[in-house]
């Protein structure tokens, strides 16, 4: 009996495992996108859930989605939903809970059979830490989006003054600028020049929105620059000039930053493997005293 019981355990803990990968994969892979969504997050309906949204796949997370109280500037930088990040979460609490009973369930095959409460603890440790390890992943990655933004915003104020000094006006310079470089920051912005378009907006106020949104204010800024050219009348190639210059000194001091920051770090391991060293050359003399 306690060996039919071992067994089943080792049959759950892998088919929880199998399930979580199966589940990972199936988030992973790209799906088609569909046209019904696409027209809702062009024109969205009033009192309807966030546009972006899958709707009806992940519909059953939306009380948990609550609870977790999800970073909502960072998953919209990242292009993702808060069910989304809800369910990474659970499949990473999955995963750890399931780790130790594949663990326990190969120490049983092999004749060792632990305390039942170091399964248990275990599975509820490494659960939290794969919670907390799925959320550190989440801010790093938006942390480091956020960087990208920030540079290809700077080469953006660049590129809508180039397009000011041609002549153009100020919607067509800030739609022109965005065409010419690809990458997914730039892609961003000219989704929202599209809906501003679509929707019969002014451009400006809609890059300001997907800042506020995005957590990154130095879009909102070409928003703000260019909304005095285009209600004013303002000349603003100069302003767009020196605010990506301004930028680039203060990317430039946040690199320098870091780096220095990294150095310090780096530091540590070697004055401990100084004092190793020195360990090594004061054995000798202290081993023949």
């Amino acid at each position: 009996m306690i060996l039919n019981g071992h067994l089943a355990v080792s049959v759950l803990g892998g088919g929880a495992v199998g399930l979580g990968v199966f589940l990972l994969v199936r988030e992973a892979m790209p799906a088609t996108p569909a046209l019904g969504p696409a027209l809702r997050r062009l024109h969205p309906p009033t009192g309807l859930t966030r546009p972006g949204s899958k709707g009806r796949d992940l519909e059953w997370l939306s009380g948990l989605t609550r609870w977790v109280r999800p970073p909502q500037r960072q998953l919209a930088l990242l292009g993702q939903t808060p069910e989304q990040y809800t369910l990474s979460l659970v499949l990473s609490a999955l995963v750890g809970l399931a780790a130790p009973a594949v663990s326990t369930a190969i120490l049983v095959a092999a004749g060792i059979r632990p305390p039942i409460a170091v399964p248990t603890v275990g599975a509820l440790g490494f659960a939290l830490v794969a919670v907390l390890l799925a959320h550190r992943s989440v801010l790093t990655r938006a942390e480091r989006a956020r960087r990208e933004f920030r540079q290809a915003v700077c080469a953006y104020l660049d590129l809508v003054a180039l397009q000011l000094a041609a002549a153009h006006g100020p919607v067509q310079a800030l739609e022109r600028a965005a065409e010419v470089c690809d990458g997914w920051v730039f892609e961003r912005i000219r989704e929202a020049l599209r809906i501003a378009q679509l929707q019969m907006h002014s451009p400006w106020a809609e890059l300001r929105e997907l800042a506020e949104r995005i957590g990154v204010p130095e879009l909102g800024d070409v928003g703000a620059i260019m909304q005095s050219s285009g209600t004013e009348g303002a000349q603003v190639h100069d302003s767009l000039r020196g605010r990506a210059d301004s930028l680039r000194d203060q990317i430039r001091t946040d690199n320098l930053a870091r780096a220095e920051a990294v150095t310090s770090r780096l530091d540590i391991p070697g004055a401990l493997l100084v004092f190793v060293l020195i360990g090594f050359m004061i054995y000798p003399f202290m081993a023949r005293l």
